[in-house]
């Protein structure tokens, strides 16, 4: 999909996805201590919104307009106050992180896309993680296509641990890999509980 095609699937429904944070970001992050944070393809928000409420001051980054626009609103009125810690702008993750600083933590959830976009995100956030800090990477699995349950049905899109970690090449950006695996993530349908398989990838650099 492009800008354009987000926006319209962002500007035909109230939310696209989920008010929650992502279960595997709440367990991995809530453990860390606050400090600055970039949500990568925030989307309309639920992560970052998330990060603030437990401390964090966070750069959410999107290239759809329509969503950061959602995001600013949700943000305003879900945390009032501590809203301007929380600051939006439209980008394109592939790109280095807007404004040239590094972060305690930089996260990508649920960023799908194909191999040389990917890796270029990927590379470009990892820049961004200063010593000390944290590369979170939550991700639809590319064994879920055949294993699991939802997600995109185009296994250029999707991606396994390994593949996340021949992108990144940890040891040459003095990064340690803390954690690499496929986890399962239960899903709610119309139809009964499913289960979805996804990508969790942490770095420490």
């Amino acid at each position: 999909m492009d800008a354009q095609a987000w926006n319209e699937r962002y500007a035909a429904s109230e939310l696209v996805w989920s008010a929650e944070p992502n279960r595997f970001v709440a367990e991995l992050v809530g453990a860390m201590e606050p400090g600055s944070a970039v949500d990568i393809a925030a989307g309309e928000g639920r992560n970052a919104i998330w990060l603030v409420e437990q401390g964090w001051t966070v750069l959410a980054t999107d290239y759809s307009e329509v969503a950061i626009s959602r995001l600013r609103d949700r943000a305003a009125a879900v945390l009032g106050d501590r809203a301007d810690r929380l600051t939006a702008v439209v980008a394109d993750a592939t790109l280095p992180v807007p404004g040239g600083q590094t972060h305690d933590l930089v996260l990508f959830c649920y960023l799908q896309l194909p191999p040389p976009q990917l890796g270029e995100a990927l590379r470009a956030g990892l820049q961004a993680v200063r010593p000390g800090g944290h590369l979170v990477v939550v991700g639809h699995a590319g064994r879920n296509l055949e294993h699991g349950w939802g997600g995109p049905n185009d296994r250029a899109v999707l991606y396994d641990p390994d593949e996340v970690l021949a992108q990144l090449d940890p040891a040459a950006s003095d990064a340690r890999v803390e954690v690499a695996e496929i986890r399962v993530r239960p899903v709610d349908t119309d139809d009964g509980p499913r289960e979805a398989l996804d990508t969790v990838v942490v770095l420490h650099r």
